[in-house]
């Protein structure tokens, strides 16, 4: 899975994409959000592409969202341990979507890579 997200603005308008590769088949997946963030249009991306693939495949997602590789990586225990507040005590953006993403990657053997943006 190779996923991406942006607007235009933080916050503005938005869109996300996902390319999804099994064996020799290719599916696209992508949306647009009126008014959104950068951060929220890089997880949906990889939402909608875990929910395009059935419970307890494995999965390679690629992603040029720090936020998100670390968040699901490294950040996300802590935050839950927490409450779902920060290090500095300061409430977790986004939680229904990390939520989500939590649990999706839950169903699946999930792999997270960060690739450098261009």
């Amino acid at each position: 899975i190779y996923t991406d997200g942006g607007c235009i603005g933080n916050p503005g308008p938005g869109g996300y994409a996902a390319l999804i590769i099994v064996g020799n088949d290719e599916q696209v997946i992508s949306g647009r959000d009126p008014a959104t963030t950068n951060n929220r249009m890089e997880m949906t991306a990889a939402i909608k592409a875990l929910e395009a693939l059935p419970h307890g495949v494995h999965a390679v997602v690629h992603s040029d969202s720090q936020y998100v590789v670390k968040g699901m990586t490294e950040w996300l225990q802590g935050w839950k341990k927490r409450g779902w507040k920060t290090g500095d005590k300061k409430p977790v953006l986004n939680q229904p979507l990390w939520e989500r993403l939590e649990e999706l990657a839950a169903q699946r053997d999930v792999k997270w890579i960060w690739v450098k943006g261009h």
